[in-house]
């Protein structure tokens, strides 16, 4: 398995180190794209402060990185590092006076005031996790006022022995008090909350061909099992399928499985979720689920290298941007998406050490 990771993480730079082309964007009629911000070396998750600066992880750098855009012409006018030498730092929230910060091996808080563009102290840690597979951790905050922690798989098929991994973990703001909250996704990269309801992404496994298993956005609830590792879903809300090439177990452990509610193309590797809560946008994409597809790496036609929107509703599943992939040449690899507070919709591209601006209208 070792190995498997290995290969994914060299596909990964490889694509990112092979872009030479501007991405040549397509989107719905009335929408634009413009440049926010350059210069970043691996710009993932992003966050807005309550004083309204988006706040980006950068775990290539191990920073926090704050972009200002005071004079409000949709263009980043400065940037500061708010916090350095951080273990890849990804899923970002603030909550309580504090902004908390997941690592690849925990999750850490800074005491944050509105305005604050650098760290007044050091990184409190809260809580260990365990290393190594899938690097990215994720941190967000339910309407509970708990703090809810997403933990890939180790592998790419197999029975993990930390409970931790392919699992969501909610805990008390502090750290303490952790349990299961969602288990079976293999790689849960993306979580939103819409009013009481959490939604997340999930990476499937890989080795199955260019067509299996189709990548999936859950409605995660409490106590729920998503399948992985012994099933997937094939089509959204029925039943889940028995993985024949994992031998653990029969297939009577789908029947107890809770399916995703939308697909999209087997390893486009969905990340990042938001939901839109904007005002610019015209009124059928307000509270649309808006998902960035990270794109493949062992797929013979990639797929993925986009953003689509998910209706929370139905679960259909329709293009929005598009132009990272030109052909089979990669030209960008879309991660996060924000809600900015003029309206406009923040994208990550952690291949360009980009963040884009979508708007409607000039």
């Amino acid at each position: 398995m070792k190995h498997l990771i290995s290969l994914a993480l060299l596909a990964v730079g490889s694509l990112g180190a092979a872009q030479t082309q501007a991405p040549e964007f397509k989107a719905p009629s009335g929408f634009q794209v413009g440049l926010y911000a350059d210069g970043l070396k691996q710009p993932r998750f992003m966050a807005l402060s309550p004083s309204g600066e988006v706040f980006v992880s950068d775990p290539g750098a191990g920073t926090i990185e704050v972009l200002a855009d005071r004079n409000g012409d949709g263009k980043t006018d400065g940037r500061t590092t708010f916090a350095s030498g951080l273990n890849k730092p990804h899923g970002l929230a603030f909550h309580g006076g504090y902004l908390y910060v997941a690592n690849t091996d925990g999750v850490v808080r800074f005491p944050y005031k509105s305005g604050d563009r650098k760290a007044s102290a050091a990184a409190q840690k809260l809580l260990s996790l365990p290393e190594g597979g899938h690097w990215t951790r994720t941190v967000t905050f339910g309407p509970d006022g708990k703090m809810y922690v997403a933990t890939g798989s180790s592998c790419n098929v197999c029975e993990e022995k930390d409970a931790r991994r392919a699992a969501i973990w909610v805990y008390d703001a502090d750290g303490k008090n952790g349990k299961p909250y969602a288990t079976g996704l293999r790689n849960s990269v993306g979580q939103v909350w819409v009013g009481q309801q959490m939604y997340a992404t999930s990476n499937g496994r890989d080795m199955l061909g260019d067509d299996l298993p189709p990548e999936g956005i859950y409605k995660a609830a409490a106590g729920k099992f998503y399948g992985w590792p012994y099933c997937y879903t094939v089509k959204p809300g029925q039943p889940q399928v028995w993985d024949s090439d994992f031998k653990g177990k029969t297939a009577e452990v789908c029947k107890q499985a809770t399916p995703a509610f939308a697909l999209t193309t087997a390893h486009a590797a969905p990340l990042g979720i938001t939901a839109y809560t904007g005002k610019t946008f015209p009124a059928a994409y307000r509270g649309q689920l808006f998902v960035a597809l990270h794109g493949s790496w062992n797929r013979t036609q990639k797929s993925g290298y986009k953003v689509v929107t998910v209706d929370p509703g139905s679960g259909k599943v329709s293009d929005f941007l598009t132009g990272f992939l030109k052909g089979q040449s990669v030209t960008g690899r879309p991660v996060d998406l924000l809600t900015a507070p003029d309206g406009s919709l923040l994208l990550t591209d952690d291949s360009s050490g980009k963040i884009w601006r979508i708007q409607y209208g000039k």
